[in-house]
């Protein structure tokens, strides 16, 4: 597929998986733009709030993207009011899908990062695209509504969902897991709170995971929802024990109660077999690899 001269929009540009997914596509020949809710003055950004839906019907009508990756969302479990879950990741989205649709031009793929979040406490085997859905949060929940809500939308815009299991790397914020251990090694800190140690967790590379994410829009796989997982689970005790490795440093972990979420999904392992079946020789590097690059970075 040629991408020279191809628009590409990115909504949440500006965060953590936003860079990364614009220098994938700027490195493959896109043009990209984007969206976020703080003011920037790089180039090809436009600062909007998702939800000022006039604003976006005339932005969208202007930019006319070939391709839209909406990655704008509040993320963090912990975040402490319910309804801004809602308003971001619900109506946001909604009135971002209408200004797409009405933007004059219908794009080639529009991607919604959705989220393994939704499916819940299963924690039977690999979950694949046709586990049941049971959100054991409001997050979870707003982005199962979110793709039920886009439904509405298929017969008018070629949609693909993606559900993103954990994934991490240089640059996420230290309110995740990972960046929090591994910032805790760089500082040589000597010890650490952490909640339940024993949740297994399937973590990729967010440079693997933003390959997926350019993989599927040109693949195309139009009313599809699609895993994005390396397929391997490991327990926060192991990624402590993979830090000390690599580090050469030891740390005490302390149990803090407030840290133990109700509602913990004690396993999550994706089966990304469709997304390899789409994407021909994608994967995700161990584990180790990814937090090897985190330890290192400036």
């Amino acid at each position: 597929m040629t991408t020279a001269g191809k628009r590409a929009l990115i909504t949440g540009i500006q965060g953590f998986t936003g860079r990364y997914m614009a220098a994938e596509l700027k490195a493959y020949g896109y043009e990209v733009s984007g969206l976020g809710s703080q003011p920037s003055d790089e180039a090809g950004y436009h600062q909007i709030d998702l939800a000022d839906g006039l604003g976006l019907h005339a932005l969208l009508a202007t930019l006319q993207p070939d391709f839209v990756v909406h990655l704008a969302a509040l993320a963090f479990v912990g975040h402490g009011t319910p309804e801004a879950f809602y308003q971001v990741n619900l109506i946001g989205t909604r009135n971002l899908l209408d200004a797409i649709a009405n933007c004059g031009k219908t794009p080639s793929c529009v991607l919604l990062a959705s989220s393994a979040n939704v499916y819940g406490n299963t924690s039977s085997g690999l979950l694949d695209e046709t586990t049941v859905p049971a959100p054991a949060n409001d997050y979870a929940v707003s982005k199962l509504a979110m793709e039920y809500m886009a439904n509405l939308w298929r017969d008018r815009l070629p949609l693909v969902i993606a559900r993103p299991f954990n994934y991490t790397g240089v640059g996420q914020a230290e309110n995740f897991l990972l960046p929090k251990i591994v910032s805790h090694f760089r500082r040589k800190a000597e010890r650490i709170e952490l909640g339940n140690l024993d949740v297994w967790r399937d973590f990729s590379d967010v440079r693997a995971l933003v390959k997926a994410y350019r993989g599927l829009l040109e693949a195309k796989p139009i009313g599809h929802t699609v895993n994005v997982s390396s397929g391997n689970v490991h327990s926060l005790r192991e990624v402590i024990a993979m830090c000390e490795r690599l580090s050469g440093r030891k740390i005490v972990v302390e149990v803090n109660p407030a840290f133990v979420r109700e509602n913990e999904v004690k396993t999550l392992c994706g089966d990304n077999s469709r997304l390899k079946s789409l994407v021909a020789g994608w994967q995700a590097p161990p584990l180790e690899e990814t937090l090897n690059w985190m330890l290192a970075a400036e």
